[in-house]
């Protein structure tokens, strides 16, 4: 007992502080391969981490530097993971801290395995932090977040105690837990600290000459669609549309003039707030949801609207025909919504100004008797929600 003792405490002393590679995830722009330094731990036939932002509509800036690692789960079982071989290992029973900053994206439209087409991986996951003997070897789970809600970047902490002296360092996007059910998530991970020898992990205050303890993550719930697991059943010629195919904004478009004006109500002297207004000429394709460069103009408009009228806070609501299930009808009308709101957003509208939702066949403004009622009813409006006076 004594022989092993003195072991142990020569170890706890030759505990050094450890410089992860590349830990600010600093590479160029590019999707399913992770950033230099790091290499993809995730499972067989699935991609790999994105070096983000600019994959997959994530937009948010980096918390350091320029870019930042981005990583998502999937509703057929499948996670994303990376890791590196540590500069000096980690030393069984010594405590160590270590921080790193994570966030999530509200937008983050990709293909689901599952379903065969493109959905949201909104909904929030956690990262899980592991030690091992190997690449992507996850023998020893060091550290787990809490699910991450925060759509700002925020600072996690975490104390590691390894049980044994590992050489590797995983770092993995998983569901929360335990788990019920596999969704689609996804985890942005950027400006990871040194990992750091303290003396006990049993001790509540930390080191602040070592690292500044934080405030916890606030608990926000994200910019969740109402339906994020619903699809229509894939057709065999079918052609699932890339991300990039389905927002692509016009460039510098001509303001509305009163003989070229599409949708006449839409002006700061005639709207209300509680005001629905139908938008015209944004006729999708069956089952689709892709802006086409013939809806351009109308969309132009009600960007030129709000820009001119920088208080207005409008909500992009979608509808339609009675004919299929209520399951596809949220679906279809959910993501005819999120696209008008992704294209404004793309020209340069905050999306604090712009809510979207799906109401799928529940509102109809006409008979559901006739092709020309149900044709009315299949619709994208917008609601003023407030003037901002």
């Amino acid at each position: 007992m004594l022989f092993s003792s003195i072991i142990f405490n020569i170890n706890a002393q030759d505990a050094q502080r450890i410089e992860l590679t590349n830990p600010s995830f600093e590479d160029f722009n590019r999707h399913s391969q992770p950033p230099r330094g790091w290499i993809n731990c995730g499972m067989d036939d699935e991609s790999p981490p994105d070096v983000q932002p600019g994959a997959f509509q994530v937009s948010k800036t980096a918390q350091d530097g320029f870019t930042y690692l981005g990583m998502v789960t999937r509703d057929n079982d499948t996670w994303e993971r990376v890791g590196q071989r540590l500069s000096t290992p980690l030393i069984g029973g010594q405590c160590y801290q270590f921080s790193i900053h994570l966030t999530y994206s509200e937008d983050y439209f990709s293909l689901s395995r599952t379903t065969g087409k493109n959905e949201f991986f909104v909904k929030p996951v956690l990262l899980r932090i592991w030690g091992g003997n190997k690449y992507c070897d996850t023998r020893d789970l060091l550290g787990e977040s809490e699910l991450v809600k925060n759509p700002n970047w925020k600072e996690y902490q975490f104390k590691l105690k390894p049980k044994g002296d590992y050489k590797y360092i995983v770092l993995e996007a998983f569901y929360k837990t335990p788990t019920m059910f596999t969704y689609n998530g996804n985890l942005l991970v950027d400006n990871a600290s040194d990992i750091v020898p303290v003396g006990n992990c049993d001790e509540e205050e930390w080191d602040e000459e070592i690292m500044v303890k934080t405030e916890e993550p606030e608990n926000v719930e994200p910019e969740t669609p109402p339906v994020t697991n619903v699809a229509p059943p894939k057709k065999e010629d079918e052609k699932i549309p890339e991300p990039e195919e389905v927002i692509k904004p016009s460039i510098n478009p001509d303001p509305p003039t009163k003989s070229n004006k599409i949708i006449e109500e839409l002006s700061i002297d005639k709207v209300k707030e509680g005001q629905s207004i139908r938008i015209e000429k944004l006729d999708f394709l069956a089952d689709d949801y892709t802006i086409l460069e013939n809806m351009h103009p109308v969309l132009d408009e009600i960007y030129s609207f709000l820009k001119e009228n920088d208080n207005v806070i409008i909500e992009i609501g979608g509808h339609t025909n009675r004919r299929p299930s209520v399951q596809y009808c949220d679906w279809l009308s959910q993501n005819r919504a999120w696209s008008v709101r992704k294209y404004l957003l793309l020209k340069g509208i905050d999306k604090e100004r712009i809510s979207y939702k799906g109401y799928g066949k529940s509102q109809p403004i006409d008979t559901t008797n006739t092709p020309q009622g149900e044709k009315r009813n299949q619709r994208v409006e917008i609601k003023i929600l407030s003037l901002g006076g």
